[in-house]
Order: C-alpha cells, then structure tokens, then sequence
C-alpha cells in the first residue's frame, strides 16, 4: 500500500493568506496543515508516499519535509503544473504507484479521533475496489453526498447537490485498489473542465466495488478551505493539546511509535528544534 496527497491548486478562496504561499503549508495552530493528512497516512503503517505540489511551491515542501529521512519514511514529490481536477492525480503518480493500491488523501483535510487508524487499516485490508470515508455534516449541499440503502451499500453519489438525499458527506479521504489509474484514464472531463473525483468512484460504483466506512461520532473531520473554518481547525487542535499535553500529527512522535525511526533518531531531532516543539520531542523520547 502506497501514499499519495494532493497538496497542488491555487487556494484562491483564502486570498490573501495563499498569494504567496500555498494553503497545505498554512499554520494550524502549531503545525503546517500538511503535517495533518501526512500523520494519516504514516499511522495507517504507510512509509512510501508521494505527494502532488504545484511547481513554486515545490521548494518550500522540501524545505519543510525533505525526502521524509527525519521521520523514517520515503517522500516523492510530483509536479501539477495546472490543477484540472482531483482525479488527475492519479494520472499524474502512475509511475509512481506502479500497480500498487494506493491510500489517498487531500492535502487540507484533517481527520482526528481514536478509532481513526484502526478504520482505516480495516478497510485498507478489506478493499476490493474502492473506500470512501464518510462524516455527518450540518451542511451537505457544500459536499460529495453518498445516499445509503438500509443494508449500507451506497445507491448514489451526487456532487454538492442541491436538494441532498442524506446528511453523508464524502471527505478527502479514499483507498483504491490498483486499477485506479486504469480507471482515471477513462475519465471525461467535466463541464468545468476537471477529471472529477466523484465520476472516479461513480465507476467503482457502477461495477459494484465501491465501499463506505463511516467515521463515528468519536472522530472529527476538519476542512480547512475558508478562512473561518481554518480558524476554527486552529482552535480545535489547540483546545486538544494544551488540555491534554500530547501533540496532534506531531510526525517525530508518529514515526518512533511507529518503530519508523529509532529513539536515538527522535533525541537527534529534539537537538534541533530550539523550542517548545523540540521538549516535546525530548519528553517523548
């Protein structure tokens, strides 16, 4: 099972804050946003990941997470020179993904919750086409919604609709088998120009092999893609961490617990870091 993020785009809706560097690597509180899907995908046992940058911004993620040495893990990087749709990234990792079954992620959605590693390592072993993660939402006409028959199978899924059939929102979150690409390459684009997620999976759905796992009431799904709900991303990790003293997406941590790195490695990485971050990372080893 290998990683891919989708970190690429313009971010145009948080203009001004994005005119001059790119949303995944905005603060959320004490961390760049591309820390949070990162730590997803290294909790779920994955070392092997790519993630899809556009080409200035390609500079900066390096600065930031190098070649993923300091945590244990294999980091590529892609470029996206123009953003013509979610699917595209797939096209985009072919070579990369090589036949292997892929577990991907947006680069601005943060999940959090307990039980979330272990769902997603459930249905990584039980896929037999494609997942998707679903999350109860206030406000479903601004998502993906899925429509459920009684014995859970999915009946439809419909683009921010304007009149929804259920309050299940589609996150950013999905595990494909390793005809994804195959599929991807069958794609036409929309009316808007872009190779849509959604006509990706509605294709698994047609052949019957598309699967959803429903994140419970114990797991939060954040959306970082306005300025208030940014904001409000911020607060939420903040309010978790000064109560509890652990770090969310903290990828030093993840990565020795994972046996990623060794203890000595995490002490090296504590040396570096000449603030609260780096006693953290001490207090841990």
């Amino acid at each position: 099972m290998k990683g891919l993020i989708l970190a690429g785009g313009t971010g145009s809706r948080l203009f001004p804050l994005t005119q001059a560097i790119t949303k995944q690597l905005l603060p959320v509180f004490d961390k760049p946003m591309i820390y949070y899907p990162l730590s997803v995908l290294m909790l779920s046992g994955i070392d092997d990941i790519m993630i899809i940058v556009s080409p200035e911004d390609e500079p900066n993620f390096k600065r930031v997470l190098g070649n993923g040495e300091h945590f244990g893990i294999s980091i590529s990087y892609c470029i996206q020179k123009k953003p013509t749709g979610i699917a595209e990234a797939f096209l985009l990792a072919e070579s990369f993904l090589a036949g292997s079954p892929v577990t991907f992620i947006l680069g601005d959605n943060i999940f959090y919750g307990h039980g979330v590693p272990q769902l997603i390592d459930d249905a990584q072993r039980n896929n037999t086409g494609a997942t998707l993660f679903g999350h109860y939402v206030n406000d479903p006409e601004r998502y993906g919604v899925a429509e459920l028959a009684k014995d859970g199978k999915i009946l439809s899924l419909v683009e921010k609709p304007t009149h929804p059939k259920s309050n299940i929102a589609v996150t950013g979150l999905y595990i494909y088998d390793e005809h994804v690409c195959e599929h991807a390459k069958r794609l036409v684009p929309s009316d808007r120009g872009e190779l849509e997620i959604t006509d990706l999976n509605n294709r698994y759905l047609e052949s019957g092999q598309l699967s959803l796992s429903i994140l419970g009431r114990g797991t939060a799904w954040l959306d970082t893609g306005t300025h208030e709900s940014l904001f409000e991303a911020s607060t939420f990790i903040q309010v978790l961490e000064q109560r509890q003293g652990l770090k969310v997406a903290c990828l030093e941590e993840i990565a020795f617990r994972q046996g990623f790195i060794t203890r000595d490695k995490l002490k090296a990485r504590a040396s570096f870091f000449n603030n609260a971050y780096g006693e953290y990372l001490t207090k841990i080893a």
